[in-house]
């Protein structure tokens, strides 16, 4: 598992590197791409659970700490958010609905499509939570 933790952060280094974000903050951003996916892989070993809940989970803690470190070094969330979310994003199930769509299977595509979308709306639905739960603290601040 620590070796997948290690490639994760690799990946989110790397994905950081091809969007541009600042060389002072690529480790901080590799950092917070580590953490979700040791919580996606945590919740996997601990509970018998779908991967959707893991995206889930797993992508409100990225969010949470991308805005925790927006805060603390004055960077936009994105700078955090985009590449942190990169080891959720469910690549081989879109890989997966287009090869057994190519191969005529309708069946194993569609499932692979649900599951896609299913994983990706976990990703958006939790981003879109915590973005609002930091709105509404921000605003009862101002007040």
């Amino acid at each position: 598992m620590m070796i997948q933790i290690i490639g994760a952060f690799l990946g989110v280094v790397g994905m950081s590197v091809v969007i541009g974000v600042p060389k002072k903050l690529i480790l901080y951003s590799g950092t917070v791409g580590a953490i979700g996916f040791w919580v996606y892989q945590m919740i996997q070993l601990n509970h018998a659970s779908s991967s959707i809940l893991q995206a889930f989970a797993a992508t409100m803690v990225v969010s949470l700490i991308s805005h925790i470190f927006a805060r603390v070094l004055k960077a936009p969330g994105t700078i955090f958010l985009i590449p942190g979310i990169m080891p959720m994003v469910p690549g081989a199930n879109m890989y997966r609905t287009a090869y057994y769509s190519i191969e005529g299977n309708a069946t194993l595509s569609s499932y692979y499509l649900s599951q896609t979308v299913q994983i990706a709306g976990a990703i958006a639905l939790a981003i879109f939570i915590m973005d609002s739960i930091f709105r509404i603290i921000q605003l009862k601040k101002q007040v």
